[in-house]
C-alpha cells in the first residue's frame, strides 16, 4: 500500500448504518499505514449530534442511509462544517444521487465494491485537495467544464486556470496537478486562489456544487 502512504496520518471519519460495514472500514483504515479512523457513527443523526473539533481530514459518507439520507446528512454537515471533505460511498457509479450529493457538497464518490487501496488512495486524494471522481459523472462535469464560457466568470479564467481547475475536477490532488503541469505545488495553489476567487466560491465542493447546479438541475 507504499502507493498511498503520506507522511502525515490522514484520520477519517466513516457514516454508514451497516455494522459489519463500519467495522470492517475501520479496521482496514486502521491497519494501514498513514491512515486512522477517529470515530465511527450508524446515522445521520448520530454525526450531527456527536461531530466536533477537530475535525477528521475526510468524512466516509454512505449515500443510502435510513432516516435523514446521506445527501442531507452532508447538507447539514456542510452548513456546520463548510471545510469537511466528504466523500460519497455508492453502489452505482452512474446513480443520479451522486450528482445530488455533490450539489450538496460532498467532494466525490467511491464505489462500495472498490479495493481498498483504491479506496485509500481516494481519501489520500481528499485530503491532499483532489476530488474523487470517476467515469460517468467525472465525464458530465467535464463536459460542462469544456463547454464555451457562457458567463464572465468562466470567461475570465486564464489558459493556465483553465488547465489547472480542469485536472482538479480530473480528480486529481494538488501534488499531481504540479506534476502534470510542472509546477511548485505553491503555485497550484496560488492558482486555485484565484480560480476560486474568480468563480465566486469558497472551495472546491462550492464548485462542483455551482457546476452541478448548471449542468444537471433540480
Amino acid at each position: 500500500m507504499s502507493d498511498v502512504i503520506t507522511h502525515t496520518v490522514i484520520s477519517v471519519v466513516i457514516v454508514d448504518d451497516d455494522a459489519e460495514v463500519r467495522n470492517g472500514l475501520e479496521w482496514m483504515i486502521n491497519h494501514s499505514d498513514g491512515f486512522r479512523c477517529d470515530a465511527t457513527f450508524g446515522s445521520a443523526d448520530e454525526i450531527l449530534a456527536q461531530l466536533t473539533a477537530p475535525l477528521p481530514d475526510v468524512v466516509l459518507m454512505d449515500i443510502g442511509l435510513p432516516g435523514m439520507s446521506g445527501i442531507e446528512c452532508v447538507r447539514e454537515l456542510k452548513k456546520i462544517f463548510p471545510q469537511l471533505n466528504i466523500i460519497m460511498q455508492t453502489v452505482y457509479s452512474d446513480d443520479e444521487k451522486i450528482f445530488e450529493s455533490l450539489r450538496a457538497g460532498a467532494i466525490g464518490y467511491i464505489l462500495k465494491k472498490s479495493p481498498i487501496l483504491k479506496l485509500l488512495q481516494a481519501i489520500s486524494d481528499a485530503a491532499e485537495g483532489g476530488v474523487p471522481m470517476s467515469g460517468e459523472v467525472a465525464k458530465r462535469v467535464l463536459a460542462f467544464f469544456r463547454q464555451p464560457a457562457q458567463d464572465d466568470e468562466m470567461a475570465s479564467l486564464s489558459q493556465r486556470e483553465h488547465e489547472v481547475l480542469e485536472a482538479l475536477i480530473e480528480g486529481r490532488s494538488y501534488k499531481a496537478i504540479s506534476e502534470k503541469l510542472f509546477l511548485s505545488i505553491h503555485t497550484v495553489r496560488f492558482h486555485v486562489h484565484h480560480i476560486y476567487e474568480k468563480l465566486h466560491v469558497r472551495s472546491r465542493a462550492e464548485f462542483m456544487a455551482k457546476v452541478m447546479k448548471h449542468n444537471h438541475p433540480s
